[in-house]
């Protein structure tokens, strides 16, 4: 309940950042994850993973050899993703827009799967493509990249860079407030 308390002042307080005032449900968490060969993926990477309900989730599934790279801008999510105790989490308190730079820094070339709960249609257009673009060329080959939002005004833009084949769209209804799911193939 404390952490519930803590995400919703962090949410009231950067909700140009956070995009919501809940943490994701248990349903919507489910939904993210359904998809992902965690006996194959070796190095993932969630976007905005906020006080870490969908962290703790992917940890819990991942493969013993992989690795969780977690990018997180607020520094209060920061500090409570910092609390999580599994050697195979890395976090850091930058911009996902840093995702090659900090691949490269690691001595890593790919990601099999991005889990994003990153409010893209908030923050500057130009940041959210940007992302995207960066999270798709890393991306390896038939890897996944996973994104939830309140809306679908980044449909068409998913479709422009993944592929309108490559898009599959999905919705969790038991969600506050009910969410699309994009999953795109690389």
């Amino acid at each position: 309940m404390r952490s519930k308390i803590i995400f919703f002042k962090e949410s009231i307080k950067n909700i140009r950042t956070t995009g919501t005032i809940m943490p994701s449900s248990r349903f919507l968490t489910k939904q993210m994850l359904k998809n992902i060969d965690f006996n194959k993926a070796r190095v993932l990477v969630e976007f905005g993973p906020g006080n870490g309900i969908i962290t703790k989730h992917i940890l819990n599934k991942m493969h013993k050899n992989a690795v969780l790279i977690c990018f997180e801008i607020n520094e209060e999510f920061f500090n409570q993703l910092q609390k999580i105790d599994d050697n195979r989490l890395i976090i850091t308190n930058q911009s996902a827009e840093n995702i090659e730079l900090f691949l490269k820094a690691k001595k890593l070339q790919s990601v099999d799967c991005f889990i994003s709960s990153l409010p893209l249609s908030i923050i500057p257009k130009d940041l959210s493509i940007n992302i995207l673009q960066k999270s798709k060329k890393v991306l390896t080959k038939n890897g996944i990249f996973i994104q939830y939002q309140y809306s679908l005004y980044f449909h068409k833009i998913f479709k422009q860079i993944f592929g309108k084949n490559n898009v599959l769209l999905g919705f969790e209804l038991l969600n506050i407030p009910p969410a699309f799911i994009y999953r795109c193939k690389n």
